[in-house]
């Protein structure tokens, strides 16, 4: 039995893909994939480095040598020093040339963003492979009636569709949103202890051009296609503060999904999926509890109070940097993408598997259905000759009378019986009943349905197709 605290986001919640990026492993040998771009520009640009030292540190990039790096870091009480020093212990011909210029934040804060923009994407996957799935469901269901609420009592009808392209809207939000992350988020690059370059400039003789070159080719080497133009030691703390407001967002979507899925489960209209030897409850075997949104709404309110975290470290930073962004730093964003990466496995699971209850579904419109018709009986009443006014003064009476039935001893709704027997309106019960149509009363939704699927959902899953494995791209066209 274990005897230290681990997370449960390790331990329980996130992807071995999400867990790898955010892992010692990935960080150091990045740190190390820093040293050789820096080293390997630095040589192009003039200086007195050799490929054999660059071979050399190609050849031990992903040996991490942690014991050496651990007895350094007790030593020096510097984890990059430490981490030169073992690097430098694996190849000596390199050591001397190894951070050349640099700062602890080259190789910090360049891996953060490498690290984070890994992050985002790999929940770009997930987002869009949530897409195909609610869109699979929101096409198969579109024409499909169902009572809509507003403050959850029951209002005009929608159908279950929909309330699906609803869900579909918010993450398309949040889509754009990492989309947007993505293509602005720029590599910290070399900039030196204050951000002034003065010890690049220094180390190439005062030739400002070779200065920039070097920020463009590690930039390049690293994969990115700009640098940060002006900083600090650091890059701005807003840049976690935007990357975890985004993952916010994708929570609060998540959270929104869950909920109603909780409160559709109770209705018995539509549930979660349910293993054969699923247990519900320990003490009452009959439950079948939406765990799995009870998760994601957990996991979502975590990420909604976890994003305040880089705000008001952005917010605490003193002129070119202070070192109280970093244990936080360690904390927040990680287990903010680690928590997302759980909440996304989990909607993905859910969104796949909805189990829809028709007849439940219909049962509560029918019994909803004779308020929702009165208009349409009013004016087939008028029609025949009755006053509007007079007939609207006794529909309302009805409908309290008929809601007392309802609610204060649990009978049927009779408004339908109480308005055909009502000389006033002088309309049949069969007259009556044509108003009963569910599909009368879902104005466009099946329309906005297809139009929502292949004006902006098929444009997604073209572009990502790849992140669907062949399964979905083509459906929405």
């Amino acid at each position: 039995m274990k005897n230290t605290y681990e997370s449960p986001l390790s331990s329980r919640y996130a992807s071995e893909e999400m867990l790898y990026i955010f892992s010692p492993d990935k960080k150091f040998i990045t740190w190390r994939r820093l040293w050789i771009a820096l080293a390997r520009a630095e040589m192009e640009l003039g200086l007195p480095i050799h490929q054999e030292q660059i071979d050399e540190l190609e050849r031990e990039k992903d040996n991490i040598n942690y014991e050496v790096a651990r007895q350094k870091e007790k030593e020096l009480r510097h984890d990059v020093m430490a981490h030169i020093h073992a690097y430098g212990a694996l190849c000596p011909k390199a050591m001397p040339i190894i951070h050349l210029g640099a700062t602890s934040c080259y190789v910090g804060d360049n891996t953060d963003i490498i690290l984070m923009r890994e992050g985002l994407e790999l929940l770009r996957g997930k987002l869009v492979r949530i897409l195909s799935s609610l869109g699979t469901f929101a096409r198969e269901y579109k024409a499909l009636p169902t009572l809509g609420f507003t403050h959850f009592q029951a209002a005009q009808l929608v159908t279950v569709g929909k309330r699906a392209t609803l869900w579909m809207n918010e993450l398309l939000m949040d889509l754009y949103e990492v989309e947007y992350r993505l293509e602005h988020l720029a590599l910290l690059g070399s900039k030196g202890t204050t951000g002034t370059q003065a010890s690049f400039l220094e180390l190439f003789e005062g030739q400002h051009e070779k200065v920039l070159e070097l920020d463009r080719k590690i930039a390049r080497e690293m994969g990115f296609d700009r640098v940060t133009p002006v900083s600090g030691q650091t890059y701005s703390r807003k840049v976690d503060a935007a990357i975890l407001a985004t993952l916010s967002g994708i929570a609060q979507s998540a959270h929104k999904f869950a909920s109603d899925l909780r409160l559709l489960c109770h209705l018995k209209e539509i549930e979660e999926p349910f293993e054969a030897n699923q247990v519900g409850s320990s003490a009452m075997p009959y439950k079948r509890n939406p765990m799995r949104s009870e998760r994601i709404c957990a996991l979502a309110r975590y990420v909604m109070v976890d994003s305040m975290n880089p705000a008001m470290t952005a917010a605490n930073q003193w002129f070119e940097r202070t070192l109280d962004d970093s244990a936080n730093k360690r904390i927040a964003v990680s287990e903010a993408f680690l928590a997302v990466d759980a909440i996304l496995n989990i909607y993905e699971n859910v969104a796949a598997n909805l189990v829809v209850h028709p007849k439940v579904i219909e049962k509560h419109i029918m019994d909803e259905l004779p308020f929702m018709a009165t208009e349409n009986i009013l004016m087939a009443a008028v029609k025949r000759g009755g006053n509007r006014q007079e007939l609207h003064e006794r529909i309302r009476t009805h409908s309290i009378a008929a809601g007392n039935q309802v609610k204060d001893f649990g009978k049927e709704n009779d408004l339908l019986q109480r308005i055909a027997a009502d000389t006033t309106f002088g309309l049949t019960m069969d007259e009556i009943a044509q108003h009963l149509n569910p599909t009368d009363y879902i104005g466009r939704c099946p329309e906005q349905v297809e139009e929502f699927l292949a004006g902006y959902i098929a444009p997604i899953l073209q572009k990502y197709e790849a992140e669907l494995q062949g399964k979905g791209a083509e459906l929405f066209v």
